[in-house]
C-alpha cells in the first residue's frame, strides 16, 4: 500500500481541478469589446483576482508532482505512470491558463491605454473646436487679408 497516494493527495487534487474548471470556465466566456474604461478596470481586477487564486494554489501542486515523484520510486510502473499522467495533464493545464491569464491581463491593459490616450485625444479635439467655434462667431475673418487671416487663425 505504500503506491497508493495519501489521502491529502486526493484532496488536493479535487481541489486544484476545481480551481482549473472554474478559471477555465471564466476565461472561455466571450470577450464583449467595451469601450467604458470602468468595465475595463473591474474586468482588469477579475482576471487579476483570477491570477491570485491560481497562485494560491500553487503550493498544492508543488505537493503533488512531489507526491507522484515519490509514489512512482515505490509502485509498480502502471500505477506510477497513470499517476504520472494524471498530474502531466494536470500541469498542463495549469500552464495554459496561467499563459492565458497573463496574456488577457496584457491585452486588456494595452486596450485599456488606448482608450484613455483617445478620450484624452478627443477630450483636447472638442476643446479646440469649442474655441475655434468661438473664434468664428465672435470675430469676422480678415477677409480679403490673407496675412490677418492666417494671424487670427494662429490665435485658435
Amino acid at each position: 500500500f505504500d503506491s497508493l497516494p495519501p489521502a491529502r493527495y486526493k484532496e488536493t487534487m479535487d481541489t486544484i481541478l476545481v480551481r482549473i474548471q472554474q478559471s477555465e470556465t471564466k476565461l472561455s466566456m466571450p470577450q464583449v469589446v467595451v469601450a467604458e474604461y470602468e468595465i475595463m478596470e473591474q474586468r482588469l481586477r477579475e482576471l487579476k483576482a483570477l491570477q491570485s487564486s491560481l497562485q494560491e494554489q500553487q503550493k498544492g501542486l508543488n505537493y503533488l508532482s512531489t507526491t507522484v515523484e515519490d509514489m512512482s520510486r515505490k509502485a509498480p510502473a502502471e500505477v506510477s505512470q497513470r499517476y504520472r499522467s494524471e498530474i502531466e495533464v494536470i500541469l498542463g493545464r495549469w500552464k495554459k491558463l496561467s499563459a492565458q491569464l497573463v496574456e488577457h491581463c496584457q491585452k486588456l491593459e494595452e486596450r485599456m491605454t488606448k482608450l484613455q490616450r483617445f478620450q484624452n485625444d478627443t477630450k483636447t479635439l472638442k476643446k479646440w473646436m469649442a474655441e475655434v467655434d468661438v473664434f468664428l462667431k465672435e470675430e469676422w475673418p480678415a477677409l480679403g487679408d490673407s496675412e490677418a487671416l492666417e494671424k487670427q487663425l494662429e490665435q485658435c
